[in-house]
């Protein structure tokens, strides 16, 4: 059985708590928008789970995440589909960043099909 100083045991968890509660806001980002969630009328739990519509969705994703120039708000955006149709919501940095996103998103659907309910956050 191997011993572990509490010093060593004390500093390693203190590492984990600042790296952990750090990582953001070291960046200058902390992406939190549960106050804004909580009054949505259309959240992730609305999606169907159709094989078609999670599908959209993760396609949806995978455009928006490839684009590196985007945030980490955009990134993180809900991308809730049902039925073929796509909305997009949550904060984004700028007005140009929406648009962006938009466009990301109309790379895996048609523009007809989204619904863009994405915030310029201030």
């Amino acid at each position: 059985m191997i011993k572990i100083s509490h010093t060593i045991l004390a500093a390693c968890a203190a590492i984990a708590l600042t790296c952990s509660s750090g990582h953001l806001a070291a960046y200058g980002q902390q992406p939190d928008n549960s106050g804004q969630n909580k009054a949505q009328s259309q959240t992730a739990d609305d999606q169907t789970n159709a094989q078609s519509d999670r599908l959209l969705t993760a396609n949806v994703r995978k455009a928006i995440v490839a684009d590196k120039n985007l945030s980490t708000y955009a990134h993180n955006i809900k991308i809730i589909a049902r039925d073929g149709h796509v909305t997009l919501k949550g904060p984004v940095k700028s007005e140009d960043e929406k648009k962006q996103v938009l466009a990301d998103a109309a790379n895996a659907v048609s523009a007809g099909n989204i619904s863009n309910e994405l915030t310029v956050k201030e």
